[in-house]
């Protein structure tokens, strides 16, 4: 018998793992729509203690977020294109100076290369094999040529893909900000018709609002702190377009692990073109990933794992199980997605023992 449920139990793991990673393009918009709603759940409620109503007051609320956007973009659209420019010279260079100077001898990367070379020539020179029977038919498999139309539809795709995700979420967070408290009072009513139940039941709401919204903040604040530091240390330096290094640093302090080390190589190679010596790439290099450190793995764990009491290494793991079903919006929603588990654990006596495995040893704030 305890076996047969232990089976049942790894079976539906795998069949909702299976339904999360295929119903990914359903569950990210709406998962980050209920994030962007307990963000700006405050905001809205402040504007209507001013007696503004909340969807006049969410719309309003979501409409000056995408204008600020909008500007910001537009206002330096000339920095990040002329950055975006310098790209392709800067990775010419970076081949330039691996490949070194002409005096050098031969690396073995290219002496490989020399030979790959040579045995293709060899195989292209070979004698052409017999003629087929009479009767049998030769089949040759040739290679589709490069064509870059598949590849810019397929970018097309793509960010048609994420221009309606993006579109969606914003929907989602709009009408659960002007619904308000109504569907926390449904989950209420529908939790049981006991007191009991119903206490267990806004209790944990309260904590995966709070969880949330603190989660939130932290990772905004830490954010905000690595771009204003990111850029005042890039200016100090003498890289340009420092404003945008900041902004991009910002942002990508977001995306966990793989924001860091996106950063850290765009400047590190800009940094080789426009300097030229590979002391003040590393320079940069350096400076942005102590920055990353410094936030990601000391300052936001510390404090997300006093407000969450979740342990650092579930984080961790947390993070990159959610990355794998859902990529870069995986990372995003790992952990709030563990706060939420967390706080239904705790309440419920056959779940408990995953909420304590989920915890960590520092107690809350």
């Amino acid at each position: 018998m305890i076996v047969r449920s232990a089976s049942l139990v790894v079976i539906a793991a795998l069949v909702g793992l299976f339904a999360l990673r295929w119903a990914g393009a359903v569950f990210v918009p709406l998962m980050m729509g209920v994030m962007l709603s307990y963000a700006l759940t405050p905001a809205v409620d402040m504007l209507g203690r001013w007696h503004l109503p909340r969807p006049v007051g969410a719309a309003l609320l979501l409409l000056t977020i995408l204008c600020s956007v909008g500007w910001a973009t537009y206002t330096l659209r000339d920095d990040a294109d002329t950055l975006i420019e310098s790209l392709p010279g800067a990775a010419r260079q970076l081949k330039e100076l691996s490949r070194g100077s002409r005096n050098q001898p031969e690396s073995n990367i290219e002496k490989l290369q020399k030979a790959a070379t040579q045995l293709e020539q060899a195989a292209s020179d070979a004698p052409l094999p017999r003629p087929a029977s009479p009767g049998v038919a030769r089949v040759q498999i040739e290679k589709p040529a490069f064509n870059i139309k598949d590849y810019m539809l397929v970018g097309g795709l793509r960010a048609a893909e994420m221009a309606a995700q993006f579109t969606i979420t914003c929907f989602i967070a709009y009408f659960l900000l002007c619904a308000g408290d109504s569907f926390r009072r449904k989950l209420v009513r529908i939790a049981g018709p006991t007191f009991a139940r119903r206490r267990i039941t806004v209790q944990a709401l309260d904590e995966i609002a709070q969880q949330i919204q603190r989660y939130l903040v932290i990772q905004l604040l830490t954010s905000a702190g690595v771009g204003v530091a990111t850029g005042v240390v890039f200016w100090l330096i003498g890289m340009k377009h420092a404003v945008v290094w900041g902004i991009a640093a910002a942002v990508l302090n977001l995306i966990p692990y793989i924001g860091s080390i996106a950063l850290c190589g765009a400047s590190a190679v800009v940094a080789l073109t426009q300097f030229g010596t590979i002391g003040q790439a590393l320079l940069v290099a350096g400076v942005s990933v102590a920055l990353h450190i410094v936030s990601g793995h000391l300052v936001a764990p510390w404090l997300i794992g006093r407000t969450s009491r979740l342990s650092a290494v579930v984080v961790f793991v947390g993070v990159l199980a959610w990355g794998w079903l859902w990529g870069v919006w995986g990372l995003l929603l790992g952990a709030p997605i563990l706060m939420a588990v967390k706080a239904v654990c705790d309440r419920i006596d056959d779940l408990k023992p995953i909420g304590e495995l989920l915890g960590g040893d520092t107690p809350a704030l």
